[in-house]
């Protein structure tokens, strides 16, 4: 079975601009608290922790 030429797409577009795919083991809790919180303030999780990275790497920098 192949892949359709959508998915095919958005795979050389990711690879393209760099975007990666990465996985971390957090509590359920946080995760599903995290989610809601996202959906309330209409904000994609992807953007919130795009978001939350840069400005802690901001500080990081700053020290």
């Amino acid at each position: 079975m192949s892949a359709n030429k959508q998915t095919i797409a958005s795979a050389k577009y990711q690879e393209k601009v760099g975007i990666i795919s990465k996985s971390y083991k957090l509590k359920k809790e946080i995760v599903e608290q995290f989610a809601a919180a996202c959906e309330k303030a209409e904000v994609s999780q992807a953007a919130q922790l795009t978001k939350m990275m840069k400005d802690f790497i901001e500080q990081q920098n700053k020290k």
